[in-house]
C-alpha cells in the first residue's frame, strides 16, 4: 500500500492536458491517492472519493507513446494487467503514476472526477422525452439556425429529445433543404437518391409521389439500415387537404405494452418482411415491427403497411400476429396523439424516422400546387454535431 505524502498534495489546480478536445477544467484539485492492491483511491478537496482500477488507469494513460499525438485514438493494448502497484504522486492537484517499468502517466484531477466510476457520462445529448397530449414541436428561426451556435443547439436539442423539430421562416430556394442538412453532415442517401421532391407526378414508383393519403409510417422498413433523421422542406404548398400528420411511435409502443404486453411481444419477436421494387431496385429486409435493447427498452419503430411484403409466418401464428398489429394501428392512429398541421412555404420539419411515424392527408392536385424537398441524415451525425457545439458553449 501506497499513499501521497502531505507535501506532495498541493491544492494548486493546473489543467494538465489529456488528448481531449471535451472541457474537464473541474475546479477540485486532488488531495490524496492512495494504492491498494490493484486499485488506486483518490480522493478531491471536497472529499468526494472514488476507487479507480490500475488496470483503467493504465489503458487511459494520455502520454504520446499511448495516445496518437494528432488523432488522439489509443495506441496501447491492454492485454497485461500491471505487475505491481505504481508510485502515486500529486503535483499541482493531479495524479502522476510511476509504473514499474518505469512509464509514467500523468491524470488531470477534472479528467478523472468526470469518469469516475458510477458517474454519468456527462454526454451533451438529451434523452428521449415521450409526447404528453399536448405535445407541441418546438419552432426555431431559419434565421437563428444560420446565425450560430445558440440557435442550431436547440434545434438539435429539440430534435433529439422530442423526436420531432420545426424551421420557420425560411427562403424559398431550391436545395434549401440539402444546405441547412450540410450543417451538420453528409446527406444519407438511398434509392430515391440524397435529395428528393416530394410532389404528384407521373408513373410514380411511391406513393408519396401521387396525391393519395399517406396513414401514419416510417420510411424504408425495407433497408438493412433505415434513414435516421428526416428532413422536408416546404417550397409551395396552397393545394386543398395534404395535411401533414405526426405521432410518436414509442409512445404508442409504450401504450400497447402495458395495454397488451402479449401483443407487445408477438410485435417486438416475430420478424416480418418488409420490400420495395421497381424496375431498378428490389430491396429487402426482415424485421420485427418493434425492436429493443437488451433492456428491453425502445430502439426503433418499423411501420410501413404499403411495403410489407407476403406475411411468411407459421399458420398458428399468423392470425394472432394480425391481432396485434391491428392493436398497434389503433393506436398509431388515435386522434388524440395526433399532431395534423399544414406545412407553410419556408418551413422545415425534422424528425426521427425510426420513432416518429409520419403521414398525410390526400390532397386534390388540381387545385393548386404542393412541392416539398427532401433529405435524411444519421442520427450519429446529429449527436455528434451537438458535442461539438457544447464545447464552446
Amino acid at each position: 500500500m501506497t499513499t501521497a505524502t502531505p507535501s506532495e498534495a498541493r491544492h494548486t489546480r493546473v489543467i494538465w492536458p489529456m488528448s481531449e478536445l471535451t472541457d474537464h477544467s473541474g475546479e477540485h484539485a486532488l488531495v490524496d491517492a492512495l494504492t491498494s492492491g490493484a486499485r488506486v483511491t483518490l480522493t478531491w478537496e471536497d472529499r468526494q472519493q472514488a476507487h479507480f482500477p490500475l488496470s483503467w488507469l493504465r489503458d487511459h494513460c494520455p502520454c504520446t507513446e499511448c495516445r496518437h499525438t494528432t488523432t488522439r485514438e489509443r495506441l496501447y493494448i491492454p492485454l497485461e494487467l500491471p505487475d505491481s502497484a505504481p508510485e502515486a504522486r500529486l503535483e499541482d492537484g493531479n495524479l502522476e503514476l510511476t509504473w514499474a517499468d518505469g512509464h509514467i502517466s500523468r491524470f488531470d484531477a477534472g479528467w478523472l472526477r468526470q469518469r469516475r466510476p458510477g458517474q454519468e457520462s456527462g454526454d451533451h445529448v438529451p434523452a428521449r422525452r415521450p409526447w404528453a397530449e399536448d405535445f407541441q414541436p418546438v419552432r426555431v428561426d431559419h434565421a437563428d439556425f444560420v446565425a450560430g451556435a445558440a440557435g442550431e443547439r436547440a434545434w438539435l436539442t429539440a430534435l433529439l429529445r422530442d423526436g420531432l423539430v420545426l424551421l420557420e421562416n425560411g427562403p424559398l430556394a431550391d436545395e434549401e433543404v440539402s444546405r441547412l442538412a450540410e450543417r451538420i453532415g453528409p446527406l444519407r442517401a438511398t434509392n430515391f437518391g440524397a435529395r428528393f421532391d416530394v410532389r404528384s407526378k407521373p408513373n410514380p414508383n411511391n406513393a408519396a409521389y401521387t396525391a393519395i393519403g399517406l396513414p401514419l409510417h416510417t420510411d424504408l422498413p425495407n433497408w438493412r439500415q433505415p434513414p435516421d433523421i428526416q428532413l422536408l422542406y416546404c417550397l409551395e404548398n396552397d393545394a386543398e387537404g395534404g395535411e401533414s400528420t405526426f405521432t410518436d411511435g414509442f409512445a404508442a409502443a409504450e401504450a400497447l405494452r402495458e395495454r397488451s404486453p402479449e401483443s407487445f411481444r408477438l410485435l417486438s419477436e416475430t420478424p416480418i418482411d418488409f420490400r420495395f421494387q421497381d424496375e431498378e431496385h428490389d430491396i429487402a429486409w426482415r424485421a420485427p415491427i418493434l425492436t429493443l435493447d437488451h433492456d428491453g427498452q425502445l430502439l426503433e419503430v418499423r411501420f410501413n403497411n404499403w411495403i410489407r411484403d407476403s406475411l411468411c409466418l407459421p399458420l398458428e401464428k399468423a392470425d394472432a400476429w394480425y391481432r396485434a398489429y391491428r392493436e398497434f394501428w389503433n393506436l398509431v392512429h388515435d386522434p388524440r396523439q395526433r399532431l395534423e398541421f399544414s406545412l407553410l412555404p419556408g418551413q422545415m420539419i425534422a424528425f426521427d424516422n425510426r420513432r416518429v411515424l409520419h403521414g398525410r392527408n390526400a390532397f386534390d392536385p388540381n387545385s393548386g400546387r404542393r412541392h416539398l424537398q427532401g433529405t435524411y441524415l444519421d442520427l450519429d451525425l446529429l449527436e455528434s454535431r451537438l458535442r461539438v457545439l457544447a464545447r464552446s458553449a
